[in-house]
């Protein structure tokens, strides 16, 4: 059913860490595979998945697998540790997951109960994933691998860290599927003390496989009285002994080619939901986590909330001069401009100042919470979208749920701070402009953060380098501090703030307030349109990066 023939993988560097591994494994039983820590089993399994990139053949039913894709629905992969987002309920993890593979609520909600009943959580179905043990943990995993109801499981360590008793406990729920489902499995395990559970066990050392066969043919080739004396053998005559050992077995037995030629149907291919349809379940089980993530939610209420109202603070005491300044001239008559230009002529340098630096200051807080939006959105659950998408997810549905849902976030934040603030200290101005403005401002440094989210693996990374950009936004923006003119339009056009800022103030030119700017400032400044112009371009690059990293396969291996 799933063999492979000369697999070899190499780390970046050019070190070897597979080597021209040749293996067949039994269909409709348990296979288990044992090895040293650091000899390859992971790697194997993980080269024949398609998930890391080797060199050599892989076949699934008597077919050449290319790549990951081939097998996206016949064969389950379930990691050592269950990717499950921790604040759903078991039912709803395995029901959003149904939805994004099986078409049909009927056929899902057959599925879960189904599911849910063969791995023994039908009465923890409300408890939260967080709050579920160990074992239960590894048969929610395998939970969500039968979804699609695969002809083969990959098992990466499903046993490990867990009591006697619960690792019997899931190797007897395995030999179950096995014999009532016929399914195959795939099982990486460290304790040799359960083989007796499998028909076939394959030994990897020193990155190389050195036998496949049944316990009694194992203890009879290395000369071992039982399993647990394994290791020891394998070191006591070294990995040339065994390898050349194997070899010469290998000439003589045709055990590989027998099991090639008697496979049994490896199943058709999944006809998987549409696009459109998994982006709704997406976006919906994204809306769900948020608002149950008390933590995260509180961080987002209170820096959308709290950062309108340190503007306010800072404005409070130039508050009058602001209102007496923020008179439409287009409205007046030449007498009432005669009146006005002695309190404009006093009050036009301070107010300048602080109305630009207000702007600025709204500008830089927004790009804040765009790097908040963004930052961690997709490197925080790399692992769970990789897993997602080897089970048939589209990425482009996945992407676009990230961003329909960060610049939801990022417009709500860019209105409610110009509403707050325009309402309070008075700027003048259009509605639109000024509100569209600051939603840009924010749409794009959420979408350019997001856009790290997804080409780095490290969620701190990710972070790190958004809170850097939004550094470097006030000093090279040029609007407090002066650049030098030969860095101003090398460093301008990638520089949200500025354009933020830009398009902001110039809402404003047919009022006192941008007369008194005018009046300090003589420098060229971006209209409306062509700031919102930038903006979108920046938002644009923003989306290039998260399809890019999102079409970039980053398993953590």
């Amino acid at each position: 059913m799933f063999a492979c023939n000369n697999l070899s993988v190499k780390t970046p560097d050019g070190t070897p860490i597979l080597r021209e591994a040749k293996a067949a494994f039994q269909p409709q039983a348990l296979n288990a595979i044992i090895g040293p820590s650091g000899c390859g089993k992971t790697t194997l399994v993980k080269a024949m998945l398609g998930i890391i990139p080797a060199t050599g053949d892989v076949t699934y039913g008597g077919q050449p697998v290319t790549s990951s894709e081939d097998l996206s629905g016949r064969v389950g992969f379930a990691p050592q540790f269950s990717i499950a987002q921790p604040k759903l309920t078991v039912a709803e993890a395995i029901g959003y997951t149904l939805a994004l593979f099986v078409t049909g609520k009927d056929e899902q909600t057959r599925r879960l109960e189904s599911i849910l009943e063969t791995i023994g959580l039908s009465e923890h179905r409300e408890k939260r994933v967080e709050s579920l043990s160990g074992g239960q943990l590894r048969r929610l995993g395998l939970g969500l691998e039968l979804t699609l109801d695969p002809t083969c499981l990959v098992c990466d360590e499903v046993t490990s860290g867990l009591d006697p008793n619960s690792e019997d406990q899931i190797l007897t729920l395995l030999d179950t599927l096995r014999q009532d489902h016929a399914k195959t499995f795939l099982c990486i395990i460290h304790n040799l003390a359960k083989l007796h559970y499998f028909e076939c066990i394959t030994v990897v050392n020193a990155g190389e496989v050195v036998f496949q066969g049944n316990l009694e043919s194992l203890c009879q080739h290395f000369n071992i009285p039982d399993a647990l004396h394994l290791y020891d053998r394998l070191t006591e005559l070294g990995h040339a002994h065994w390898k050349a050992k194997w070899e010469s077995v290998q000439k003589e037995d045709k055990v590989t080619e027998d099991r090639q030629a008697n496979e049994p149907d490896s199943g058709e291919a999944v006809a998987f939901p549409s696009a459109l349809s998994q982006f709704a379940t997406l976006f919906q089980r994204r809306m769900v986590l948020f608002l149950r993530d008390r933590g995260y939610l509180a961080l987002t209420l209170a820096i959308t909330l709290g950062f309108p109202c340190l503007v306010v603070i800072f404005a409070w005491d130039g508050l009058p001069q602001i209102q007496s300044l923020a008179l439409d001239r287009s409205n007046m008559g030449i007498f009432e401009e005669l009146q006005q230009e002695l309190a404009f002529q006093v009050e036009q340098i301070s107010t300048a100042q602080l109305v630009t630096g207000l702007i600025m200051f709204q500008v830089i807080l927004l790009t804040l919470m765009g790097a908040n939006n963004g930052a961690r959105e997709i490197a925080a659950e790399r692992t769970l979208f990789e897993k997602e998408r080897f089970s048939g997810l589209n990425y482009s549905a996945y992407a676009l749920s990230k961003v329909i849902f960060v610049l939801m976030i990022a417009f709500i934040q860019g209105a409610w701070m110009t509403f707050f603030v325009k309402t309070i200290c008075e700027f003048p101005g259009p509605w639109l402009g000024q509100i569209t403005a600051l939603c840009f401002v924010c749409g794009a440094m959420t979408l350019v953060s997001l856009g790290f989210s997804a080409l780095f693996q490290s969620a701190e990374k990710a972070s790190l380098l958004s809170i850097y950009l939004v550094g470097f936004q006030l000093p090279l923006s040029g609007v407090v501090l002066a650049l030098p003119d030969a860095l101003v339009w090398v460093c301008r056009p990638f520089i949200t703030s500025y354009w933020g800022w830009a398009g902001y103030l110039t809402t404003m030119r047919d009022t006192r307030l941008f007369d008194a700017f005018r009046q300090q400032n003589t420098d060229w400044v971006a209209s409306p349109a062509l700031a919102l112009f930038v903006l979108s371009l920046q938002g644009l690059v923003g989306l290039m990066m998260i399809w890019w990293g999102c079409n970039r396969k980053q398993w953590h291996t």
